[in-house]
């Protein structure tokens, strides 16, 4: 059986340096996709994408173990994009951030095995959020990023390096990204891993 595992063929994306931000081409990428609206820690309805994305994740996943291909491999971590109307006030009201929660698909997942993979899961558990769930290419581009260790409150220091890097050599474009490397159950927040990262335009 073959074994892959995408962290280790995408390092450069996955795994940044926590000191230093790093500048990336990030290339066209398939996801699993749910979008949404509200504060993260208190609405149920990313709860809900967050079950329904991983429940058809793992599905995928094991149907290409037993299928003919015979493929193994790590199911790749949650990610979010995120964003509001006006992101003056992104800060402030953290009910009106609108996200995308979504997690990465391997380049031989296919769209007619992520719709057996949902019939499989409907017939399972259901769960209310899968009829939201999307298969969707997402070309993400040239971005600046940087690993910020430590809980989710204290991300603003890495996230105004970030910006700072962009305005030095452009200008900052798309959504907000973070990349969720840590099991919150299980590991200590002051180590948490996350992703910052956001996409930029080079003007010089």
């Amino acid at each position: 059986m073959e074994k892959i595992d995408l962290y280790k063929e995408l390092k450069h994306l996955y795994l940044p340096s926590s000191k230093e931000v790093d500048m990336v081409d990030v290339p066209a990428m398939n996801f699993l996709m749910v979008d949404g609206m509200g504060d993260p820690n208190t609405s149920q309805s990313y709860m809900e994408a967050m079950n329904a994305l991983y429940g058809v994740s793992y599905t995928l996943k094991f149907a290409l173990k037993q299928s003919a291909l015979a493929i193994d491999y790590r199911v790749m971590t949650l990610e979010g994009l995120w964003w509001t109307d006006d992101m003056t006030k992104f800060i402030e009201n953290r009910n009106q951030w609108k996200w995308t929660a979504m997690i990465m698909q391997p380049p031989f997942v296919t769209r007619e095995m992520v719709e057996s993979a949902m019939a499989e899961v409907k017939r399972k558990k259901n769960p209310p959020a899968l009829g939201l769930v999307r298969f969707v290419t997402f070309h993400e581009g040239l971005c600046a990023q940087i690993m910020h260790i430590g809980p989710f409150s204290k991300e603003g220091p890495a996230i105004e390096k970030v910006h700072q890097f962009i305005r030095e050599h452009g200008r900052l474009v798309g959504k907000h990204h973070e990349i969720y490397m840590s099991d919150v159950r299980r590991v200590d927040p002051a180590k948490w891993k996350t992703v910052i990262r956001q996409p930029m335009q080079l003007t010089r």
